[in-house]
């Protein structure tokens, strides 16, 4: 893959053929997001919310797990507390998302970061990580692909919050609401590293599952991504 001289000096660039190229890698998965978008919209007015406010939500939060915790807890008056603890536990994997992607951004402005980080997702991520492993340097990369899921979503809830006559159980009927999940399972293999990664993959694993049975619903992601984490700089640390 052909990169600009200034990806050469060892220096993350942001331009809009990267913003393109991470659109068109994202084509694959923007009927299953539409489709979960859809779901959203349809479960939120279930949940009694109206369309404008399932909209609203699906522009500024765009995290899919967390607006779906969040109509769980809706009701009259809002449980604030418990509602933030479950929107962070959900949401802060992205912590380690951010950390993962510190090298990649190296050279750019600040502002270039932190707009970049506002798109992204457990998808557009991987995509990113598994186009490095080819050479990418682009940080456009991942806004690209953000900003073509983040369009889908949005139509996706709006539609799904007007349409009448849908309900949760047309999605799951053909196991739609599964295909985002089998989608990101083959992109993790695609980027197992063979041995290197079966400690750390192992770890995590156990420690998800340990955070399933005795801790609060959620947990789980920020444990087993911690968990992984560090067995991996242990196992980083202890090499030759």
């Amino acid at each position: 893959m052909a990169q600009s001289p200034e990806s050469h000096r060892g220096g993350a660039v942001l331009t809009l053929d990267g913003v393109r190229r991470g659109a068109l890698a994202m084509g694959p998965v923007l009927i299953p997001i539409f489709v979960f978008g859809a779901a959203f919209g349809i479960a939120a007015r279930g949940a009694g919310l109206e369309g404008w406010a399932a909209a609203l939500m699906s522009a500024v939060v765009f995290a899919g797990a967390s607006q779906f915790a969040v109509l769980d807890l809706w009701q009259t008056p809002v449980p604030w507390v418990p509602l933030l603890l479950a929107t962070f536990a959900i949401n802060a994997r992205h912590l380690l998302l951010g950390a993962s992607l510190r090298m990649l951004t190296r050279g750019l402005a600040a502002w270039k970061r932190y707009a970049a980080m506002l798109v992204l997702s457990d998808l557009n991520w991987a995509a990113l990580i598994a186009a490095e492993a080819r050479g990418e340097r682009d940080l456009g990369y991942l806004v690209g692909g953000g900003l073509a899921m983040w369009v889908v979503w949005l139509g996706a809830t709006v539609l799904g919050a007007v349409a009448g006559g849908l309900t949760l159980a047309d999605v799951q009927r053909y196991g739609l609401d599964l295909v985002l999940v089998v989608f990101f399972t083959t992109t993790l293999v695609g980027l197992h590293r063979k041995r290197i990664d079966d400690l750390p993959w192992l770890v995590a694993g156990l420690a998800a599952l340990a955070a399933v049975w005795w801790l609060p619903p959620n947990w789980h992601v920020l444990v087993g991504g911690l968990a992984g984490g560090i067995a991996g700089l242990i196992q980083h640390g202890r090499r030759p």
